[in-house]
């Protein structure tokens, strides 16, 4: 393919993705550039800081941005956003200092801010009014979460129950291209709950963790999230509308490190609600249930608002990991405490917030959802543009106004 804008952009993505592992999360763009790329071996980090930077100079110049249909003004914002992700992540290879506040901000397009020790409070009285039984908070939350663990010879079958429901949903609210399909596979060995691989084609393959027990009061989220209405739904869609369709093949690579990762992860963190409406547990219960797997959709209702403000204590976690230099183990006691996990899942998020290619990710989550569930403000159309348009935080934020 001619060189172009586009064509740079992908080749520096390919390029620094041999330098950091899963960086490159998804490519189906062209075959010659990623063969380029594998010959070529890994480039000084120093070389991509430079191409990073001439690449900005061209966007920010006018240059033209190569073949594509679309919108000129938000598609070069959008790219714009992408490089000045990859451009982040070359320094620090090159050994740049950047500081753990300045990479959020400039990777993901948020800047990261601690959540106060009240808020975090206030949560746990709620959880303690909800959760039944006698005891400390701690122990009595984590038994009844824990004694939703799914029985592994049932998790397929629940998986499957899941994606056929969702699916539909999906198809009902959406639309969902003739030939798009989701295959799953339960692993071990890795630092996530799940993982959606997109492969393109419109096919995804999702990796779902069983290090842990997988519990049935999180599974229709972790299904919407990696699949419908999540990743592979906004991967099929935009492959079809934006790379087929309108040839822009910067579509064609998803990269970690860059903003792209904040609204997927936020639009894939809502899925189910807006799927099932703000309380989706009844319509979980109706799919498990029959199954015979344990969900209690009262109880679990009861007590969402307050756990999703928990899950919040993750971003604390990474500023202390990464900001101030924090203890790893004195971390995980710190998870325990206020997040209420128990340790083997507490040394579990301290392992994902440690590895090199996640360790600024969790913003994605923490301020990813809020960010698109304002966008989206409860209207279906509006989270159709989510999987189907080009968008930055910085456009979120401003619809949102």
């Amino acid at each position: 393919m001619s060189p172009g804008l586009v064509g740079r952009y992908l080749a520096l993505g390919l390029a620094l993705g041999r330098h950091v592992d899963g960086l490159v999360d998804a490519y189906y763009g062209p075959a010659e550039l990623a063969r380029r790329a594998e010959a070529q071996g890994p480039r000084p980090p120093a070389a991509l800081v430079a191409e990073a930077r001439r690449l900005l100079a061209d966007l920010d110049s006018g240059e033209p941005l190569g073949p594509g249909d679309g919108p000129e003004g938000p598609r070069r914002a959008w790219l714009r956003a992408q490089v000045v992700g990859l451009l982040t992540t070359a320094r620090r290879l090159a050994g740049e200092p950047v500081s753990y506040h300045d990479e959020v901000e400039a990777c993901y397009g948020v800047r990261p801010s601690p959540v106060p020790e009240e808020v975090l409070a206030e949560a746990q009285r709620a959880l303690d009014a909800a959760v039944p039984g006698t005891g400390p908070l701690k122990e009595r939350y984590g038994a009844w979460r824990e004694a939703h663990a799914v029985p592994p010879e049932r998790l397929e079958v629940a998986i499957g129950a899941l994606v056929e429901e969702l699916r539909s949903r999906t198809a009902s609210l959406f639309g969902l291209p003739e030939g798009e399909r989701v295959d799953f596979e339960l692993v071990s060995g890795a630092p996530w709950a799940g993982f959606n691989y997109y492969l393109g084609g419109l096919r995804s393959r999702v990796a779902v963790n069983t290090d842990l027990p997988v519990l049935s009061a999180g599974l229709a989220h972790l299904v919407a999230h990696e699949a419908y209405p999540g990743h592979h739904t906004e991967h099929c869609t935009k492959e079809l509308g934006l790379v087929r369709r309108r040839r822009q093949l910067e579509e064609s690579i998803f990269l970690v490190g860059t903003p792209q990762c904040l609204v997927s992860e936020g639009l894939a963190d809502l899925g189910l609600e807006v799927l099932c409406g703000p309380r989706p547990e009844p319509a979980v219960a109706e799919v498990l249930r029959p199954l015979g797997i344990r969900y209690d959709a009262e109880v679990l209702a009861a007590t969402a608002q307050a756990a999703e403000t928990l899950s919040a204590a993750r971003a604390n976690a990474a500023l202390a990991l990464h900001a101030e230099g924090a203890d790893p183990e004195a971390v995980c006691s710190e998870l325990e405490r206020w997040a209420l996990l128990p340790r083997p899942r507490a040394e579990k998020m301290v392992s994902f917030l440690l590895d090199p290619t996640w360790r600024a990710y969790v913003s994605c989550y923490v301020e990813g959802l809020p960010l698109c569930r304002s966008f989206v403000a409860g209207r279906p159309e509006r989270f159709g543009r989510l999987l189907s348009e080009q968008l930055t935080p910085a456009d979120l934020r401003a619809g949102s106004a």
